[in-house]
């Protein structure tokens, strides 16, 4: 089995140039008789090929072979070995088993293809130096024992390998047959398979087999130990069975004392506060004075395994190692940095101090950005058990705080249900919804949250079905959110507030590559190399058939077109597909949205605005018309009351400016202006559009179009002073879709600019204004003589 004379002038001469075979996280050692499995069908060729020549390739295993086809790396380990194909045997099926003897350790130079596609390696051949002395002979002495020990106690090592193991003298030789042999992980038979010389070798391989050892010795005492507890415990079960029958035919009967002295038992090994077990043991006392057939020993016997099953000093060692919680987060999600920030500042407190505070996080953002998924993340990253609970419609108080034992069926709150559920006492607990707790008759929610989330207070949180405190402070609540507006202001004071605005394009875009375009793909049964997806095809995806702030739509029209793959996949008509800007419509028709304003020309009474919505920023027209009257006002668009003020607010500012904007003076008593915002089956209502209707009538009034790659946002006032607005990052995204140029926004919002992103900040020019004398000054353009006309006649 093994060739004894590693580096020795008789071993067969090796070619400078193999063909490479990779092995996923199989490593061969030289001078090892190895069986391979080859199902890859460029592998199979491989080996087809090199049987006609000299039966010799290079075995190397992958750097991360990885468990799903998705996310194997082919980027082979730098060292490997030079392999004689021995024996073959091909497979029904197609696969190909083989029969691998190693003969030396080589290095890859270079990596080429051949003309048919095949992988060919320049190697160099790793000879180790001849060593020999005491050191040597102790470490080959000891590792024979030690290793003939592990085939002692080893299940999965035949009896010959012990025969094998004698048999061999060269220390190189040895330390490969051994770690060949041992079960350990691939990157630890790699390590080997890379040290060459001999002496570091068998130290290596010394420690691996001491390891091994001891997993075998302390695997060996355990189970002893559960044979000994399993014959325990069947033999005392069978005694009292046989006690039980007894008292039986005597008329004796000892069930209730048998579950009082269990209950007891529980009792001694409960590990709580004082407070708790007295509670525990009044209520096995009070138990033990109950007839077991009345209602009320039901409901106190529930009330123990309440008590004795709940994580009161139950917890799990915290992770506080920054550098792992990074590549989770960055792992699981792209972006998102004031939330990751705030995790790893987190994890640096803790780790600075451990006062066993939580923290309390309140996640805002539109739907599909990721606010529920990042709790399983950081519960990850911090080594935590995930709970989540939905507050979505939650109208019953108890459903907090629980219901008093008096009640039939009562249970505790579900905040107690699910620490339970999670065995722990310091869980990531996501509160999912908090902006959609209800209220009616049965009581507040609100309100019942307001001691859970106030870490000054729920050191001492008190179900009404346990009567007894429980310890919150050392969970770490995170709650979710669409809209601050509705969640009432004293719960809001208690968390710290962290916003997640939604995503701009080249985002999605990413997200849609890394993480959408994978899972769809496996959901639908296709595999990577059945469907691949362009950049430019999921950024057409992105701008002309979805139009949201997260990427749930994203997801479902990515799902779309997997699933019309799959039906052509099924049904044989075509097995690749390669989704790119071209073929996208034949995936999904027609593009069902348009980009905001694409080809718009400056028109007079015609501005664009920008608005935030829960779903992001969004373009806003708003256009203004007059015709003969006298001085009437209309507006329309279904717009909210705070709109139309700005609408008058705009318009008083005008007639009292009529004479430096060279409006005429009977201009006003002789037209009516009619005011209209598009769209007008959506509710719209702020006051972030006063500058664009402020900007829309002087354009009307003065015949000077607006430049039509301006959009602006602000609120005025009567004065004409500019005031700053709120989801500037949202309205600049927008701004971007919609192909501006530049945005006007109040100059109080600059300090907003930090989160930008800088691929928003990069396409679009800021110009901060304080008053609206200076935002007409940028958006007017000067008179066309057909305007001038028209305004003469």
């Amino acid at each position: 089995m093994v060739n004894e004379a590693e580096g020795r002038s008789e071993t067969p001469l090796i070619p400078p140039v193999l063909p490479l075979l990779l092995t996923d996280d199989l490593i061969i050692f030289p001078g090892v008789l190895t069986p391979v499995v080859v199902n890859d069908k460029g592998q199979i060729n491989l080996v087809n090929s090199v049987l006609d020549a000299e039966k010799r390739v290079m075995a190397v295993a992958l750097k991360r072979p990885g468990e799903a086809e998705d996310e194997r790396l082919e980027e082979p380990c730098e060292i490997g070995c030079a392999v004689a194909i021995v024996k073959m045997l091909r497979i029904p099926d197609g696969t190909l088993r083989l029969l691998m003897q190693g003969m030396a350790r080589v290095r890859i130079d270079k990596v080429e293809l051949n003309p048919e596609g095949q992988r060919l390696a320049h190697i160099t051949r790793l000879q180790a130096e001849p060593r020999t002395g005491i050191r040597i002979e102790a470490l080959i002495r000891a590792l024979r024992d030690e290793f003939s020990k592990v085939i002692d106690k080893a299940q999965y090592l035949p009896a010959e390998t012990k025969v094998a193991l004698l048999n061999i003298n060269e220390p190189g030789s040895l330390a490969d047959f051994i770690t060949s042999n041992l079960n350990i992980k691939p990157d630890e038979r790699q390590e080997i398979l890379a040290t060459v010389e001999i002496e570091e070798r068998l130290t290596r391989v010394s420690q691996l087999v001491r390891h091994e050892l001891d997993i075998l010795k302390l695997g060996s005492k355990i189970q002893t130990e559960v044979t000994g507890a399993i014959e325990k415990t069947q033999r005392e079960y069978f005694l009292r069975e046989q006690l039980k029958a007894i008292r039986k035919e005597l008329g004796e009967d000892e069930e209730e004392g048998t579950e009082i002295r269990e209950l007891k038992e529980r009792l001694a090994k409960f590990d709580a506060a004082d407070q708790v077990k007295e509670t525990a043991e009044r209520e096995i006392d009070r138990l033990g004075r109950m007839n077991p057939a009345s209602a009320e020993y039901t409901v106190s016997r529930t009330y123990l395994d309440w008590l004795f099953d709940l994580p009161w000093r139950v917890s799990t060692e915290d992770r506080l190692n920054i550098s792992e919680a990074r590549r989770i987060m960055d792992r699981d999600h792209f972006g998102l940095e004031d939330v990751k920030e705030r995790i790893f500042e987190y994890l640096a407190v803790k780790s600075l101090r451990d006062d066993g505070r939580g923290s309390i996080l309140c996640f805002v953002g539109p739907p599909g950005v990721g606010k529920t998924s990042i709790g399983k993340s950081i519960a990850e990253a911090m080594g935590r058990k995930f709970v989540r609970m939905s507050l979505g419609g939650l109208r019953d108080e108890a459903e907090i705080r629980g219901h008093r034992r008096t009640y039939i069926g009562a249970l505790p709150g579900r905040i107690i249900q699910n620490l339970k559920k999670a065995g722990t006492n310091n869980p990531v607990f996501m509160l999912d919804e908090i902006d959609k707790l209800g209220a009616d008759f049965r009581g507040d929610p609100a309100s019942a949250m307001l001691e859970v989330l106030d870490p000054e207070q729920n050191f001492s949180f008190q179900d009404n079905y346990l009567e007894v405190e429980f310890d919150l402070s050392r969970v770490m609540f995170i709650t979710t959110a669409n809209y601050l507006e509705t969640i009432p202001p004293p719960l809001r004071d208690r968390m710290e507030i962290i916003k997640l605005p939604g995503y701009v394009t080249p985002e999605k875009v990413q997200i849609a590559r890394r993480y959408l375009v994978p899972r769809q793909t496996e959901e639908n049964g296709l595999t990577p190399k059945q469907i691949t997806f362009t950049d430019k095809a999921l950024e057409r995806i992105v701008v002309y058939y979805t139009r949201e702030a997260g990427v749930r739509t994203l997801e479902r029209t990515i799902g779309k077109v997997c699933r019309k793959a799959a039906v052509a996949v099924v049904s044989g008509t075509k097995r690749r597909f390669k989704v790119n800007a071209r073929n996208l419509e034949e995936f999904l028709g027609a593009p069902r949205v348009m980009p905001d304003l694409l080809g718009r020309q400056p028109r007079v009474g015609v501005a664009t605005g920008l608005a935030w919505t829960p779903v992001g920023g969004v373009i806003l027209i708003i256009e203004a018309i007059a015709m003969p009257g006298e001085g009437r006002l209309k507006i329309t668009g279904q717009l909210g009351d705070v709109m139309k003020e700005s609408a008058e607010i705009a318009l008083s500012y005008l007639r009292n400016r009529a004479t430096e904007l060279k409006i005429p003076k009977e201009y006003f008593k002789r037209h009516d202006i009619h005011l209209h915002i598009p769209e007008g089956a959506t509710p719209k209502d702020g006051p972030s559009a006063g500058i664009t209707i402020a900007a829309t009538l002087a354009s009307l009034f003065t015949g000077r179009p607006v430049r039509h790659y301006i959009a602006m946002t602000g609120e005025i006032t009567l004065q004409g002073q500019v005031l700053p607005i709120g989801g500037l990052r949202e309205k600049s995204v927008a701004a971007v879709r919609g192909h501006m140029k530049e945005v006007i926004c109040p100059v109080d919002n600059r300090a907003e600019l930090e989160e930008i992103p800088d691929i928003v900040k990069g396409k679009i020019e800021y110009r901060f204004v304080e008053t609206l004398d200076e935002v007409l000054r940028a958006v007017l353009l000067p008179r066309r003589k057909t305007e001038v006309k028209r305004a003469a006649a």
